[in-house]
């Protein structure tokens, strides 16, 4: 192979390389759900706004290194004690739980300015905090109910969602997945709850999924401490990337480049291997300008 050539192959070699890179991704852990703020206002600059900041900023700095944790922080009276904790979703990594708990968190501070309590469920973790106790206390009252649109019975796919449910409610674990053919569902407890608790709970919010949501193509059942959730067809995604426009732009432009670069490696090397094939008789030009008069006539 001649000098020239062999100079253009790391060239090459880093471009199939960079075809093969995966695309940028957006997260959707981030995602709002709900949120909750109590009525009663504490004092700013007061012992409870101290207290209540030193609990946030723990669970913040636990979130590095475990899914789930709880903290209390004690005052010198009852109304100055802080109780907090978060969940991440069973499925996150450490640093997309602490990204998302991270998150939460300054939410909460912004969407509950100055109550002694509030609750935020982003779709990859929950944070919560109260002035009164809740830590180890279940709690199966409906927060958020969400039903998709109705397609009619299918007895295939209710058939098939009833048994994801079904083997939900019959696993243990406090982070429950299920799936059959296009049917998913999630469920999970939060960490405070006792094995017991837990199984009650999911058993309530598979009940009411199965009661409210009928035939719809999915369903969200978020209950105090624990929640469930189906989807069928693909209709919502949970734990999956998701997708907007700016980010598709972004995947258009970044293939569009790739694709230049590969093409303009693949016609050096072309012209490079012709050159070789017409050098010395005189018509590798003739060939060059002919190549050039095809491709502004094609484009």
């Amino acid at each position: 192979m001649e000098p020239r050539t062999l100079h253009l192959l790391p060239l090459f070699t880093s471009l199939v390389s960079l075809l093969s890179l995966p695309l940028p991704s957006h997260s959707s852990n981030d995602d709002f759900v709900f949120m909750g703020c109590s009525q009663i206002k504490y004092t700013p600059n007061s012992p409870y706004e101290s207290n209540l900041d030193s609990v946030l900023t723990s669970l913040a700095n636990s979130a590095t290194y475990s899914t789930y944790n709880n903290f209390t922080i004690m005052g010198s009276s009852p109304q100055d004690v802080v109780y907090g904790l978060y969940q991440c979703r069973g499925d996150l990594s450490m640093p997309d739980c602490a990204t998302c708990v991270a998150r939460a968190v300054s939410q909460l501070g912004s969407l509950c300015s100055q109550t002694c309590g509030g609750a935020l469920q982003l779709q990859g973790c929950f944070v919560k905090y109260d002035n009164d106790t809740f830590l180890g206390v279940e709690d199966k009252t409906v927060v958020l109910k969400k039903c998709g649109p109705s397609v009619g019975y299918e007895a295939e796919r209710m058939g098939r969602r009833d048994a994801v449910l079904g083997s939900m409610g019959a696993s243990s674990g406090g982070y429950r997945v299920g799936g059959s053919g296009d049917v998913q569902g999630v469920a999970q407890c939060v960490g405070d709850l006792s094995v017991g608790e837990c199984q009650d709970c999911v058993s309530e919010a598979i009940s009411r999924l199965k009661t409210d949501c009928g035939t719809a193509v999915y369903g969200d059942m978020f209950l105090g401490k624990c929640y469930a959730r189906y989807t069928t067809a693909g209709a919502h995604t949970y734990a999956h990337p998701n997708h907007d426009s700016s980010h598709d732009d972004g995947e258009k432009t970044f293939a569009i480049i790739v694709g230049l670069l590969a093409g303009v490696a693949l016609i050096i090397i072309f012209l490079t291997f012709m050159r070789k094939v017409f050098e010395g008789n005189g018509k590798f030009l003739s060939f060059f300008f002919l190549l050039l008069w095809c491709i502004n006539y094609l484009f």
